[in-house]
């Protein structure tokens, strides 16, 4: 058997063996020590085994991890996610769909500091949904506003997915960082206007009860003064100030804005008087086995890579794409539909570690600015975690819905907008790359 043959039946049993229910990065682990086995025998695979245990990780970078981690996690811990939202209802309460955009309002300032869907999609489905369905709107809508603008959680700085790309692509993460804000505002700013055109064109989907988008809304902070609204905003403005502000204007490297978030979430918690050393245990623990996992997924990535370069198969594709003379776009059409319709059975994790050791090489190939394919590759993803039978954001939504007579089919359905206003961001990032690279300073064009 060739090497080409053995490096592409590796690549088609993980996606097999993830799906029947595997531990990814055991999935990749064995199946690369496998393959380099059958290429270059045991010896040779013992010993990259190790070098990937032992070097994969072996970088001061990769303290951005826990850091981010545990800022995320005490943000969860406490009631900011709440106090953003309601906020935001008071200030948007006259628009029409006022709850919807406050929705996508609180997930977008939420999402910079927290850096995952999950946590997103957790905490406004407790938060926003009741909310939403007591005054008058769908549970198709409610619940579709929640899981679609959850995804913010990965595109809006800090992220979990650039880190894990930046370390597999070798790309600035600081660069990904940055080329992430003009994207994500302009994600949450087209949810904002799909709410708007969904609330006077769409009124039978948004709500139930006429007067719920009349703009009268009476929230927690009804007839509160301006100082207690401020209070209740002035904890998240700290900590997207401290991360994002520390980042952009020079003080910090990520890595130090991961230590100084972490250290600003910890104090405003104790501040709150809502950190208990039950939770502060609980968030200790938590953040090591997300850290734990990232890690082993990491040096999983590494030795798949070196499989991967060892079985010539990235080589050979780049190969037979240029004796095809297919050109740049069919090839980054064709990548772009794949990292979709994998997002319908894989997590975003998986299909970053399968697809980017095999592609990035293809496209590098064509001199592609790894920055924007990192950022396309992003919402390519998130795509997937709205899109049946998986959708990850979907199933997070109805673990943690009160009401369990709202189905995932409804959730699906109500989520269908928001999809498909993420296709559209999606193409014009695609066809303006300044969009992405311009906070960067990098001119760049496949045009």
């Amino acid at each position: 058997m060739s090497e080409i043959a053995i490096g592409a039946i590796c690549l088609a049993c993980s996606l097999v063996l993830i799906q029947t229910g595997m531990n990814i990065g055991v999935a990749l682990m064995l199946l690369s020590f496998v393959g380099v086995w059958a290429i270059k025998g045991l010896v040779i695979a013992g010993k990259l085994l190790a070098s990937s245990v032992a070097t994969s990780i072996a970088s001061d970078a990769y303290a951005v991890i826990p850091l981010f981690v545990l800022m995320g996690l005490f943000v969860s811990a406490t009631k900011i996610g709440r106090d953003t939202f309601d906020v935001a209802a008071l200030l948007l309460r006259r628009l029409r769909g006022g709850l919807g955009i406050a929705t996508v309002a609180a997930n977008a300032v939420f999402a910079a500091c927290t850096g995952t869907t999950i946590a997103s999609a957790s905490v406004f489905t407790k938060v926003a949904v009741p909310e939403m369905i007591r005054h008058g709107h769908t549970p198709q809508f409610s619940v579709g506003v929640v899981a679609g603008s959850s995804v913010l959680g990965m595109l809006i700085p800090p992220s979990i997915l650039m880190i894990i790309f930046g370390v597999i692509a070798n790309v600035s993460i600081a660069d990904l960082f940055t080329s992430g804000i003009l994207p994500g505002i302009l994600l949450a700013v087209a949810f904002c206007i799909t709410i708007l055109l969904l609330s006077h064109f769409r009124q039978g989907f948004v709500a139930n009860d006429p007067k719920a988008l009349s703009g009268e809304y009476a929230g927690p902070l009804e007839g509160a003064s301006a100082w207690i609204v401020a209070a209740k905003f002035l904890p998240i403005v700290i900590l997207v100030g401290t991360v994002l502000g520390g980042i952009y204007g020079g003080f910090f490297t990520p890595t130090e804005a991961g230590g100084a978030g972490a250290l600003a979430a910890f104090l405003i918690a104790l501040a709150r008087r809502e950190l208990t050393l039950k939770i502060f245990w609980a968030v200790a623990l938590e953040t090591g086995r997300v850290t734990a996992a990232i890690c082993f997924l990491l040096m999983a990535a590494a030795l798949y890579s070196q499989m991967l370069t060892l079985s010539g198969l990235p080589y050979a594709a780049g190969q037979w794409l240029q004796n095809a003379e297919l050109g740049f776009i069919p090839v980054l059409l064709g990548y772009l539909i794949v990292v979709i319709l994998l997002g319908c059975f894989l997590d975003s994790v998986s299909i970053m570690l399968i697809v980017l050791p095999f592609v990035i090489p293809v496209f590098d190939s064509f001199g592609v600015n790894l920055v924007w394919l990192g950022l396309i590759t992003i919402i390519a993803i998130e795509i997937g975690l709205l899109t049946p039978p998986l959708g990850i954001a979907i199933f997070v939504v109805k673990a943690n819905l009160e009401d369990q007579r709202i189905s995932a089919w409804d959730i699906f359905k109500g989520t269908t907008p928001m999809t498909l206003t993420m296709v559209m961001v999606l193409i014009l990032c695609v066809l303006f790359p300044k969009l992405v690279l311009v906070l960067v300073g990098q001119n760049w064009s496949w045009w």
